[in-house]
């Protein structure tokens, strides 16, 4: 054979290798080092995280979960990408909760039932081009704390807002960046 694909005979469609060999990559990584982006994230994860930290001690509600760390390495490492736009942090946030949420309340919090959490987060995000991957997790925060309906609301959704908000001042303080790349 000439190529390393065969070509099936049957449909005419490239044969790939197997799976184990698609794993080796093709390549380095594309990221660079820059300090000045990377000084824009800890200024960023420092504040953002910082306020919701602060807010948590000063009134009687949890206003940090992990998946909030995770969206702001988006929010301020990848500002640009798709999953770090407005509508992706905030809509991914309610969605991810709203099905974590309903699923804990129908089918309580057994391992079958955090699987399918996550299985339909993960399908409703993208339906609704909402995906965000912090919010993948979000389901988890939710079934593992038994939380309640009020949770979508304080902390996910005002907590999401404050992101945008901080993403929205940092990002635009420079020069080069112009957050959001789009709204809706």
């Amino acid at each position: 054979m000439e190529s390393s694909r065969a070509t099936s005979r049957v449909e005419n469609y490239p044969v790939t290798s197997s799976p184990i060999s698609k794993m080796k990559g093709d390549g380095v990584t594309p990221l660079k080092v820059n300090i000045k982006d990377a000084m824009t994230g800890l200024l960023g994860g420092f504040l953002t995280i910082s306020v919701l930290s602060i807010l948590t001690s000063v009134t009687s509600t949890e206003w940090l979960i992990a998946p909030f760390g995770a969206s702001c390495v988006l929010a301020f490492g990848v500002w640009n990408a798709p999953y770090s736009q407005p509508r992706n942090i905030i809509g991914g946030h309610l969605i991810s909760t709203f099905v974590g949420l309903s699923i804990y309340h129908i089918f309580g919090n057994g391992p079958w039932a955090i699987g399918l959490a996550v299985g339909l987060a993960i399908a409703a995000l993208m339906l609704t081009k909402t995906t965000h991957p912090p919010a993948g997790a979000t389901p988890l925060v939710v079934m593992m704390g038994h939380y309640n309906w009020s949770f979508l609301f304080l902390p996910v959704l005002i907590g999401s807002m404050l992101i945008v908000l901080f993403a929205l001042l940092i990002n635009n303080l420079r020069s080069d960046r112009n957050y959001p790349t789009f709204w809706i």
